[in-house]
């Protein structure tokens, strides 16, 4: 707003100063950088953000594997836990020992979350690993690396908005200064005559 503010100074007035016409300059130069430079910022970097995650997702559908594990016994004391892939309250996991076979063949044992409100021995659930049988995280679904890459490229253009918008106001802070520096003088060298009879004579 202040940019269109600041370009109404192009307009011919007898009592224009020249730092008004460069302070229309620079809002014309802010204007630009935000309705232009900071949207195409915005893209290229959602572009190569896209580009990026949804290679990690071929490569994290490649390299997790979705196993079937057996509850041995429900871990003592241990309250369910939040699913950490859901983070849905209601979507729970109870902390049991569990025995799996790794894609590699390996036979594995030890804790995991299983999707499960009341764990028995010998109930069956899925659970998400790596090529040796490491639990793992799901592995990222192509939606959600559009949606990240899609914040990313809306954050580029904001912060870059913020940034021009920043410099503008930084270098219309400094002239202003300036302007009233140089008032200053002007009236500390008018006021020792200020007032007197034929001053300016």
């Amino acid at each position: 707003m202040r940019a269109l503010i600041g370009l109404w100074r192009w307009r011919r007035n007898p009592l224009r100063r020249a730092t008004d016409l460069a302070e229309a300059w620079v809002a014309l130069v802010a204007l630009v950088l935000v309705t232009v430079a900071a949207p195409v910022l915005g893209s290229l970097v959602g572009v190569v953000a896209q580009d990026s995650l949804q290679r990690s997702v071929q490569e994290q559908r490649h390299s997790r594997h979705l196993v079937t594990a057996t509850v041995v016994r429900r871990l003592g004391g241990a309250p369910m836990e939040a699913d950490p892939d859901t983070g849905a309250a209601h979507d729970t996991r109870s902390r049991v020992l569990a025995d799996w076979t790794a894609p590699d063949g390996a036979r594995r044992h030890g804790p995991a979350l299983a999707r499960l409100k009341s764990p028995h021995r010998g109930d069956h659930f899925r659970l998400w690993t790596d090529g040796h049988g490491r639990i793992t995280t799901r592995p990222l679904d192509s939606p959600t690396a559009t949606t990240h890459a899609v914040l990313a490229g809306l954050g580029a253009a904001l912060l870059t908005a913020g940034l021009v918008e920043s410099g503008r106001r930084l270098i219309v802070w400094r002239m202003v200064r300036r302007r009233y520096a140089r008032w200053d003088q002007a009236w500390d060298r008018a006021g020792p005559d200020w007032g007197k009879a034929g001053t300016g004579s």
